[in-house]
């Protein structure tokens, strides 16, 4: 999800390999939208029952109402804040034991986070975008907000249950400017830590291809996405556990304003 990578570099273009200084005053704006086809495979305990699960991409896909996948960032090259978000709507009718029910399942991982470049090696010459070739360390630090909700129709009567939580995170973000177009970024974090969920982790690498899209820099990207979360929480039935990961392939575009 919970996650996708944007990237800019600002200043004027310079005609030596040496970056030029950064502006702390000229921020700019990055939207990228992106699809992330993710199986999900994990287990939950409900009162001391254990259900395991495997769902791939396609059954998914054919459940899907509606789902939104995207991300906005504010960065002066030195500095950034950033907000994604995967909204997913599933919905399935079906027959149980002659019963017609349609089961609904609305999740949402909103993600907020900031970061600070802490290492800048120049690679010599420059982007597509005139600015200097870099290699970039980037620690980051933020919450990520998980909000289950589900329920279930049928002729005998309705039923929900809902749960969400929120996990503090850390963790760093790697970008090498290859030449003048290609792009290597990868990012990870680790969070929960007891205070949302028991532990979750979140990993992501990207290739990006630099173009001109109506005047703006953009950056045609795909990649690879896995989030791991174990939440634990006590109800009247006992204890509950949900231990899953989402991973899977991830095509955006990043539009830099």
């Amino acid at each position: 999800m919970l996650a996708s990578l944007l990237f800019a570099m600002t200043g004027t273009a310079a005609a030596t390999d040496a970056p030029p200084p950064s502006d702390p005053d000229r921020w700019h704006v990055i939207v990228s939208p992106y699809l992330w086809a993710a199986s999900l495979h994990g287990h939950a305990d409900v009162a001391g029952r254990r259900a395991d699960f495997r769902v791939p991409f396609s059954t998914i896909f054919s459940d899907l109402d509606f789902t939104f996948m995207g991300n906005i960032e504010a960065t002066n090259g030195r500095y950034g804040f950033y907000i994604d978000n995967v909204y997913t709507n599933l919905g399935q009718r079906a027959s149980v034991d002659g019963l017609s029910t349609h089961a609904r399942l609305r999740a949402n991982w909103l993600t907020g986070g900031a970061y600070i470049r802490a290492y800048e090696q120049p690679l010599g010459g420059t982007t597509l975008a005139g600015m200097p070739r870099i290699f970039a360390i980037e620690p980051t630090a933020g919450l990520r907000w998980t909000s289950m909700h589900g329920t279930i129709d049928t002729p005998l009567g309705d039923g929900s249950s809902r749960v969400n939580w929120t996990d503090p995170f850390v963790g760093v973000r790697l970008q090498a400017d290859l030449d003048e177009r290609w792009n290597l970024s990868a990012e990870g974090d680790i969070g929960g830590f007891g205070i949302g969920s028991r532990l979750s982790a979140n990993g992501q690498v990207y290739l990006g291809y630099r173009v001109k899209l109506f005047g703006y820099d953009t950056m045609l990207r795909v990649g690879y996405r896995a989030l791991y979360q174990d939440y634990r929480e006590h109800t009247d039935y006992g204890r509950a556990k949900w231990a899953n990961t989402m991973q899977g392939p991830v095509a955006g575009i990043s539009i830099r304003f």
